[in-house]
C-alpha cells in the first residue's frame, strides 16, 4: 500500500524490494486483495473463505457460510515518517454510521525491528479531556496528551477502538486487526500528498469515538507457554477479535493444529519447511501461512533461526482456563487477557 509516510525499501522483510519508486508503507498479507497462492483454494482469500469447509475453518466457528470478509487482517507496517494521529471506531460506531457490513477497528503492534530512540504514541495521558484535545487539534500542541512509549524488537502494544495513537519512524511493526480500514484521521503535520494536497480529516468522527473515561491500551507484558526442544513460546495478547503468540526456535518444531479455529503463521524471521501428514510447503521470512483447523500434527523444520507470529480468532474463556491450568497467575492473565 502506497502511504506517504512509508519506506522504498521494505528489507530485511522483503529482500527484493528495495529501491522502490514510489514509498510503500504497508504490506497487506490477508486483505482483499490478497490471494492464497497455493493449495486446493488457491486463489482470492475472501473467496476461499467463502468455500472452507467448516472443518478448516474450526468449531468455534458456525457451520452455516461465514461472513463475506475473512475475519483477519494481518499486515507489515514501514513508517519512515510520522503517521497521522488518528483513532479507530468500535464496531456499534462503525455498523450505524459507516457503509453496511462495516465494522471496527481494534488491533495489536508486535515489534520485528526498531532503531535506537524509536518511540509512538499510545493513548492520553490523565489530565486531558475533550476539550483541551480539541482545542490543540486547531491551535497544535496535541502530541503532549499523549503518552509516549519507547519501541524494542519484541515489544507488543495492544491498541483498541477508540484509543488515539500514532506511530513514529524507525521501526517495522507485525499489525494483527479486525479486518477493517476504518481510520478517523485527526491531525496529520500539515503534510500534503503528492497532488501538494492535505490529507482529508475526520475530526468530527474521531471525536465521537475517542474514549476520554477509560485509558485502554499500551504495552503488554507476554505470558509464557510451554514448549519443548528449546523453542521458546509465549502468549501476546488475547482480545475477542484475534489471539497472537510468539514462537522462537531453531531445532525442529512439533505443534498441532486447534480442531477449534484455523491459525495464520506469519513468518517475522527464518526459512525452512513445515511437514503434515500427506504434504509439505516450505517457509521464508514475509510469508503467511494458513493452517487449517482439522490439521493435526505438523512439524517446522527450519533451515535457520526462525520467529513466527501465530494468530487466530480466540475464545477468551478457553485461553483463561488453559493458563490457569498451567498455573499462569491472575496478575499476568490480566495483561494478556482483554475482555
Amino acid at each position: 500500500m502506497l502511504r506517504i509516510w512509508g519506506a522504498r525499501s521494505l528489507a530485511p522483510i522483503y529482500p527484493d524490494n528495495t529501491n522502490l519508486p514510489e514509498p510503500i508503507g504497508e504490506a497487506w498479507l490477508t486483505g482483499p486483495e490478497c490471494k492464497i497462492e497455493t493449495g486446493p483454494l488457491a486463489g482470492p482469500l475472501n473467496q476461499a473463505w467463502q468455500k472452507m469447509p467448516p472443518e478448516w475453518r474450526g468449531t468455534d466457528f458456525p457451520s452455516q457460510p461465514p461472513s463475506r470478509e475473512f475475519p483477519l487482517l494481518v499486515k507489515f507496517l514501514f513508517p519512515t515518517d510520522q503517521l497521522s494521529i488518528q483513532v479507530h471506531p468500535d464496531d456499534a460506531y462503525a455498523r450505524q454510521n459507516e457503509a453496511p457490513g462495516a465494522v471496527g477497528k481494534t488491533e495489536m503492534w508486535h515489534v520485528v525491528s526498531a532503531k535506537p530512540g524509536a518511540t509512538l504514541l499510545l493513548g492520553l495521558v490523565s489530565d486531558v479531556d475533550r476539550e483541551k484535545f480539541q482545542s490543540a487539534i486547531k491551535q497544535g500542541g496535541l502530541e503532549k496528551f499523549f503518552v509516549r512509549l519507547p519501541v524494542s524488537p519484541g515489544d507488543t502494544f495492544y491498541v483498541p477502538s477508540g484509543t488515539p495513537h500514532t506511530i513514529g519512524a524507525g521501526m517495522i511493526l507485525c499489525e494483527v486487526q479486525q479486518n477493517s480500514d476504518l481510520t478517523y484521521r485527526l491531525y496529520d503535520f500539515h503534510r500534503v500528498d503528492a497532488h501538494g494536497n492535505p490529507r482529508e480529516l475526520h475530526i468530527e468522527k474521531g471525536m465521537s469515538v475517542i474514549d476520554f473515561a477509560h485509558r485502554k491500551g499500551g504495552k503488554v507484558m507476554p505470558v509464557a507457554l510451554p514448549s519443548a526442544n528449546g523453542a521458546k513460546e509465549y502468549l501476546l495478547l488475547a482480545c475477542p477479535y484475534f489471539a497472537s503468540e510468539r514462537w522462537d526456535f531453531s531445532a525442529p518444531h512439533q505443534t498441532n493444529s486447534d480442531p477449534a479455529h484455523f491459525e495464520l503463521l506469519v513468518i517475522l524471521a527464518g526459512r525452512g519447511d513445515i511437514q503434515w501428514s500427506g504434504g509439505s510447503c516450505s517457509y521464508r521470512q514475509g510469508e503467511c501461512l494458513f493452517i487449517p483447523a482439522n490439521l493435526g500434527n505438523f512439524s517446522v523444520l527450519p533451515e535457520s533461526p526462525t520467529s513466527i507470529l501465530c494468530t487466530y480468532v480466540p475464545v477468551i474463556s478457553k485461553i483463561r482456563d488453559k493458563l490457569s491450568r498451567i498455573g499462569t497467575p491472575n496478575s499476568a492473565l490480566k495483561q494478556v487477557l482483554f475482555t
